[in-house]
């Protein structure tokens, strides 16, 4: 059952690519888009440019803190070069945040910072995609 999932938002043909190399985040971020978005997990970049075909391009992409310090803020360009017009939001903890910011002024549009919650992911991915923001969660009750 999809709770809180606006129809217009779960037929959006646009897509998130989640790249990280814990399994865990990328599994928590793909669970709390999918209902709204299209959503792969990825683990590395390049598992990221093999599936970013033509007709499978993201629009966003959730890039993990490590691979950029890993491979530097070059990376944030490659990946423009390689998906043009996508929006990159960087996966950080509190600590890495300023990494994430560097990443920010070499290109990445924003960030995501742990504790991830879902009405946090949603909206902001919403926002980059100029959506307007998530839909607001139904609580259900027992009577």
């Amino acid at each position: 059952m999809q709770i809180g999932v606006e129809t217009s938002k779960a037929v959006d043909q646009r897509r998130v690519f989640v790249v990280d190399d814990d399994e865990i985040i990328r599994a928590a971020l793909q669970f709390m888009l999918h209902d709204e978005i299209e959503t792969h997990e990825l683990a590395t970049p390049e598992e990221a440019y093999d599936k970013g075909t033509d007709w499978l391009t993201p629009h966003v992409v959730l890039l993990g803190v490590s691979f950029i310090k890993a491979r530097g803020n070059a990376l944030v360009g490659e990946m423009a070069a390689k998906f043009p017009g996508v929006r990159i939001l960087i996966v950080c903890e509190k600590a890495d945040e300023t990494t994430a910011v560097e990443a920010i002024r070499a290109g990445a549009h924003g960030a995501l910072v742990k504790p991830l919650t879902l009405e946090a992911v949603r909206k902001k991915v919403d926002t980059i995609l100029g959506r307007g923001g998530a839909a607001p969660l139904v609580q259900l009750s027992m009577m």
